[in-house]
């Protein structure tokens, strides 16, 4: 999926933090950054010091509210430079959320720039994207999508991307509406709180995606035009990709269940489906259905 290229995306308020730290590529953190990633943001646990150096030290100052995201003004922006397409969306997240939940209130998109602090631990290209609920602030290293191209195989184009960003979005909606609390952590397995959690957010991913196109400009320009066939591939793609049995198959080339935390590769793709084709009505499913629903 692309921006319109004539879209005005300039109203986003992310803002970029962090500087001077190593950027993880095909010799960097590894598949071990991966499973970080992908386990440790719902428990708020930082699990940079496991990557050893990867997440560097900052050099320099930066400002405490970060710094603008340069040269996004827009969507031909967006589409051409990936800190502009991750910024951008969230006009139209913010947007479509307005419409869904009561007095919705935006989060804090943070993008990082090597690592950063947050109240969840550090933020960095080591841990990769995650939602923390004490900040209301969603932090994205775009590197991310690097490390799933070069460390999966994943296609993680630009509606993956964008899968990637509502996902974290729905963790900021569980937040705000009290599933959060409702559904606390209580550990590890295919039944648990953590893996209905995350599946719920695929569906909110799912549901925003089938309908973000619907979103526009103040002067009424659609932020993004429909996505193709090819491009929801490529998101189902990146929801296989995160899949905790595919992560673990890859890693160890055994599959625990018992320690699922986010779900199987073909649970995340079928919530992100469910989400896309049947809207928000069918995304309480993952929170309610019995075990072996999911």
């Amino acid at each position: 999926m692309t921006f319109n290229p004539e879209a005005d995306v300039s109203g986003n308020t992310a803002r970029r933090k962090g500087r001077g730290a190593v950027v993880a590529g095909a010799g960097g953190v590894g598949l071990l950054g991966i499973i970080a990633l992908i386990a440790g943001p719902l428990l708020g646990i930082d699990l940079t010091g496991l990557l050893g150096g990867s997440g560097g030290g900052g050099t320099g100052s930066e400002p405490a509210e970060g710094s603008v995201i340069e040269n996004c003004l827009t969507g031909q922006d967006a589409n051409e430079n990936v800190d502009c397409r991750v910024a951008s969306s969230q006009l139209a997240l913010d947007g479509y959320w307005e419409d869904h939940v009561e007095n919705y209130r935006p989060p804090q998109l943070i993008i990082v720039d090597g690592a950063t602090a947050s109240s969840c631990g550090t933020a960095s290209n080591a841990v990769g994207p995650f939602y923390c609920p004490p900040d209301e602030t969603v932090y994205i290293d775009p590197t991310f999508f690097q490390l799933m191209q070069q460390q999966f195989g994943a296609s993680a184009g630009n509606l993956a991307q964008l899968y990637i960003v509502g996902h974290e979005w729905g963790h900021h909606i569980q937040y705000i509406t009290g599933d959060m609390e409702r559904y606390p952590n209580n550990g590890t397995g295919p039944d648990s709180n953590g893996v209905r959690i995350e599946l719920q957010a695929d569906c909110y991913a799912g549901a925003w995606i089938g309908q973000m196109e619907g979103e526009k400009d103040k002067n009424g320009v659609p932020y993004l035009q429909p996505s193709t066939e090819a491009e929801r591939q490529d998101a189902l793609n990146a929801a296989f990709t995160v899949g905790d049995d595919n992560i673990q198959e890859q890693s160890s080339g055994t599959v625990n269940p018992e320690s699922f935390t986010h779900g199987s590769s073909t649970q995340r793709q079928f919530w992100f489906a469910s989400g896309y084709q049947n809207g928000l009505d069918s995304c309480s499913q993952p929170l309610t259905v019995s075990g072996d629903e999911l």
